[in-house]
């Protein structure tokens, strides 16, 4: 799939990433717990999850921190590079809700001839609830450098 590219000298500190919606499933917590293993039953059994004093099945925090490193990379584009990623899990996300991945630019800057941005990133309930803030480093083309 050939994205967008955006270059180091498009942007400014301030800037902002364009969101990405997602509408999770219970279906897509079944798959995603067989892909990664993590089988823990308040991600896909609503009797478990509500024994358990949630308010039923949640999201796994590994697929929420997955729908920011996508947000990432769609924001890098094909020349970009996800260079760091790093979330906290601040509050539950539910399937049959949407949740939106949303992020900007905090700073720029090239170090040892990487282009370099850091952006702050958080995905966001319904309600504008950030509940899984973090941030991340992405390496960008340069308009001036060759290649």
């Amino acid at each position: 799939m050939t994205r967008k590219q955006i270059y180091f000298e498009d942007l400014e500190p301030g800037a902002e990433i364009a969101p990405l919606e997602k509408h999770p499933t219970t279906q897509q917590l079944v798959k995603y717990a067989g892909a990664s293993g993590d089988f823990y039953q308040i991600h896909y059994d609503k009797d478990f999850a509500l024994k358990n004093h949630l308010p039923g099945v949640i999201l796994h925090g590994a697929l929420k921190n997955a729908f920011l490193g996508q947000l990432m990379t769609d924001f890098a584009g094909d020349r970009g590079w996800l260079r760091k990623l790093s979330v906290q899990y601040r509050g539950m996300d539910q399937p049959g809700t949407p949740v939106v991945c949303k992020g900007r630019v905090v700073k720029k800057y090239v170090e040892q001839g990487h282009h370099l941005v850091d952006c702050e990133i958080w995905l966001e309930n319904a309600k504008g609830e950030k509940t899984t803030p973090g941030s991340a480093t992405v390496m960008l083309p340069s308009r001036g450098a060759a290649g």
